[in-house]
């Protein structure tokens, strides 16, 4: 009897179209332009639908990948977005920012001798072919049952968007608080529009306001009205999802100076304030000739990246150490590397330098060596003795990472916080030591990604649901 052979599998991803380096170096438009409809079918053609479904416990928010592929391949992607929407509200935002590499991607079974299933980028198609069939664009089956229950969820960012989504689709009344005059926190005002178009975010902001959410722009909560307050005002529950919006310094001389700006501060007023739209849009921002980044994560890329479009000749990463202990996406730093962005690793300030009026002329560094792995698990860098050496810039961004926001926890009565300035809730539920409240996302966990906040925002909602039904 002739044996059958076995498909062929391919263990060749498809590759992303981009942008040319030199041409999107000097404008905001989208640097990854997304698979074609043919690119997607291949893409999806290589999944193997293997019965373990690794990939979905490596989700956040636990996405059924398989089917949602498996959809693709039918050239069914109506299909493709009920599924992915029944459980991520927010797909086109996650196809764009979030690290698949290191979570659905990298456990996918492909990865063990290939290229995994390019899960992002198929999610990000199916976000992009809904926004441009926007006919068929998929509602709410049916309304769910009203459960008189009111929950109000404080802040607009992506634990905040994902646990109000969850929330309305259980019949709950859900009312947003968003401190600033635009929805989406961190989405909207930390991630350049070369890398998250600011319609994107909206539409999916409209798509939870679909499902019943409320949003209130412009309202500072802790100052509005507490948390106290609005539990005694009428709703059943609130869920903190304020982020990490302030930023962290070196403590070095010379970061009083004019020039020197908080990662957080410039890019929200290249973002948010628009400054990149100059004059349309006449926000104050100093653009550098010669302009240093510190720090080696995302915001760093995105701060360098921004400052080369705002029209620096020179942009420095300076990163205290080696490339391969950089926290930065792989993928970001090959594309700054690309558009020109020029890496000093090794290397750490020592101060910042001024001229007699108050601006900066030039930063002091050392150089650095690697010793020993330290807590975070990277070796630790150690300063080489003799070493400094100075840089002329006019510019300098500090990328060194977030810390809640102070104001909720000090106007909250009996809310745990850590040293660290974050809520102390249950890693499982977000539920704090206050009754009636949870809290999850960076407020909880420090800086981290969106879906990290995504899925804590999702099983807070799931805890809070399980909570107004047992109190009746």
């Amino acid at each position: 009897m002739e044996e059958k052979t076995k498909p062929k599998i391919d263990l060749n991803r498809i590759s992303m179209p981009h942008q040319d380096p030199k041409i999107r170096a000097h404008n905001y438009d989208e640097v990854a332009l997304g698979y074609t409809d043919e690119m997607t079918k291949q893409e999806a053609g290589r999944c193997i639908q293997c019965p373990k479904r690794p990939c979905v416990d490596g989700c956040p928010v636990n996405v059924d990948i398989p089917e949602f592929i498996n959809a693709l391949r039918e050239d069914n992607p109506t299909d493709a977005v009920r599924i992915l929407k029944s459980k991520n509200a927010l797909p086109g935002i996650c196809g764009r920012v979030c690290p698949q590499e290191t979570q659905c991607e990298q456990v996918c079974t492909l990865a063990k001798k290939g290229a995994p299933i390019a899960i992002g980028r198929l999610e990000r198609y199916v976000a992009d072919w809904e926004s441009r069939h926007k006919k068929q664009e998929l509602k709410p089956s049916e309304s769910p049952r009203p459960s008189g229950k009111k929950i109000a969820v404080i802040g607009s960012g992506p634990a905040g968007l994902t646990c109000a989504a969850d929330l309305a689709r259980l019949g709950h009344e859900v009312t947003i608080f968003e401190a600033l005059h635009t929805a989406g926190g961190v989405l909207i005002y930390g991630i350049p529009e070369f890398r998250l178009p600011k319609k994107i975010v909206q539409a999916e902001v409209n798509y939870v306001k679909s499902l019943g959410v409320e949003i209130h722009l412009d309202s500072v909560m802790g100052k509005l009205a507490t948390v106290d307050e609005l539990l005694e005002s009428g709703f059943d529950a609130v869920f903190l999802g304020t982020g990490a919006g302030l930023p962290m310094f070196l403590n070095i001389p010379g970061e009083n100076l004019n020039g020197v700006y908080s990662a957080n501060e410039f890019l929200t007023r290249v973002n948010l304030m628009k400054a990149y739209l100059f004059p349309k849009f006449d926000t104050p921002i100093k653009i550098g000739k010669r302009v240093a980044v510190i720090g080696g994560g995302n915001v760093a890329m995105d701060s360098a990246r921004c400052a080369l479009r705002l029209g620096a000749d020179e942009v420095y990463i300076i990163y205290r150490r080696s490339r391969a202990e950089m926290p930065a996406r792989h993928e970001e730093v090959e594309n700054a590397e690309e558009e020109g962005i020029i890496f000093k690793f090794l290397t750490n300030p020592k101060q910042i330098i001024g001229d007699d009026k108050g601006w900066v002329k030039a930063i002091e560094c050392y150089e650095m060596e690697l010793g020993e792995p330290d807590a975070s698990g990277r070796r630790r860098p150690i300063v080489k003795a003799e070493s400094e050496f100075v840089m002329d810039v006019d510019v300098v961004i500090v990328a060194l990472g977030t810390t809640p926001n102070p104001l909720i926890p000090a106007t909250t009565k009996g809310l745990e916080v850590t040293e660290r300035g974050t809520v102390v809730a249950d890693s499982q539920t977000g539920k704090t030591v206050k009754e009636r409240v949870w809290a999850g996302g960076d407020v909880v966990s420090g800086a981290a990604t969106v879906i990290s906040a995504m899925g804590a925002g999702k099983r807070a909602a799931a805890s809070i649901d399980a909570f107004l039904k047992e109190t009746g």
